[in-house]
Order: C-alpha cells, then structure tokens, then sequence
C-alpha cells in the first residue's frame, strides 16, 4: 500500500520518514546514518516544490492521509537539513548529549 499520492511515487523509499510529531523526527535523526539522510535529502529537496505545491492545492485541516504523509515528509527534510548541509552529522555540533524536548507543536 502507498502512503503518498501517487504522483509522489517516486519518494516512497523513503516513508520511513512520515512521522507524525517531531519528537520522532529527531529520534528519527539521530538513529539514522549520514549516508541515509543524505539520501533522503536529496532525494525530498528535488521533489519538495512540487510536494508543496500539491499540498497548498488541498484544505490544511482535512488533509487526505497520503498528503499529510507528503507534509510529514518535508517536515522531516526539515529536520535534516542542517545536518546534512552544515554539520555534516545528525546531532548539533558541540553539544554532548543534549536532546531536545518538544512540548507542543502544531498540527495541520
């Protein structure tokens, strides 16, 4: 079964990053290698004008599940983007074990 719509078939390799909260975006994160997220950078940033595109076509707050995987998706490229652009690892550089705690987030 597809999680995104099918024009976006493309990117199903990578559902794995459809997460719901933050949270488990950053977990999501710093579980995965440089190597993975890479991939998946580049592989969401070349279709991510297009997702949100398809996405501000559709009403926020009744968003069909294969658009709000689609919106999880880029909201996971989010996520890696300073890794993947800047430190060139999944956590902040210099901070340890610092973890970072999301107490209320929005939800479409």
């Amino acid at each position: 079964m597809n999680l995104l719509p099918a024009v976006f078939a493309d990117l199903e390799p990578f559902t794995g990053w459809c997460l719901a909260t933050e949270a488990e975006r950053y977990a999501k994160r710093l579980g995965s290698t440089m190597d993975e997220m890479v991939a998946f950078y580049d592989a969401i940033t070349f279709r991510a004008e297009a997702a949100l595109d398809y996405c501000d076509q559709l009403p926020l707050d009744a968003l069909p599940d294969d658009a709000r995987h689609l919106l999880w998706l880029l909201e996971s490229m989010v996520m890696v983007s300073f890794p993947v652009e800047l430190w060139r690892q999944p956590r902040v550089p210099d901070t340890a074990t610092t973890t970072l705690d999301c107490v209320h987030e929005p939800v479409p």
